[in-house]
């Protein structure tokens, strides 16, 4: 059988990602309506007369929200974003629903009724989806995510790269520049020189310390 590697990356499906998807572009759609047309939206939802600003305002907010959605490596934070915009028109419309008029109650309590619905959708839709990863079509990824890599415990570990260290010849310091009766550090393994050794050997060189 046959098998084409396309090389391509994919996204892998997680839970709640179409979900999310379609609330986006469902935010977004929601937002050209009421930018487009708030007066009529602010009258299906039994809002006051002279809304239609705040309508605007918050059609731009489910618009950059939808794109949030569709565009970000991870949309969680837009997700709840969107959970926090519901409860924010659910607010506005119990306090600017239109109480003088029966139809106007009617319609407000139909639009509080469908914002509650879809502050559900959107915490289930927030609460079950997984940021997706890229993956290669047709290639089976091993898990390593219980491995450290070390033979051995950190603690254990700790130390073992120093105790056969020796510094390479072309690292160590020139014969002709080591003290007289001075053993090159770097020869025979010691520490590094301290910070007086170090100021020393810069006011008096090493290879011109007079001897004795």
């Amino acid at each position: 059988m046959h098998h084409q590697y396309s090389g391509q990356k994919h996204r892998s499906h997680h839970p709640g990602d179409s979900l999310s998807r379609g609330l986006g572009w469902f935010s977004i759609a929601l937002g050209v309506v009421e930018l487009a047309a708030p007066h009529a939206v602010a009258r299906a939802c039994g809002m006051q007369p002279g809304h239609a600003g705040l309508v605007r305002l918050y059609g731009l907010r489910e618009i950059a929200t939808g794109i949030g959605i569709l565009r970000a490596r991870n949309a969680a934070p837009w997700l709840w974003a969107r959970v926090g915009g519901d409860l924010l028109d659910a607010g506005t419309l119990a306090a600017v629903a239109d109480r003088h008029h029966a139809p106007g109650m009617v319609r407000a309590g139909a639009a509080l009724a469908n914002v509650t619905a879809i502050t559900a959708l959107d915490v289930y839709a927030a609460q079950t989806y997984k940021q997706p990863h890229d993956r290669r079509e047709g290639v089976d990824y091993a898990d390593y995510s219980d491995r450290s890599g070390f033979s051995r415990t950190p603690q254990e570990m700790r130390g073992e790269a120093m105790k056969d260290f020796e510094v390479p010849r072309d690292m160590r310091t020139p014969e002709a520049l080591r003290a007289y009766g001075r053993p090159d550090r770097a020869a025979v393994g010691a520490t590094a020189p301290t910070l007086e050794q170090r100021a020393a050997d810069v006011v008096a060189p090493q290879g011109l310390v007079e001897k004795g």
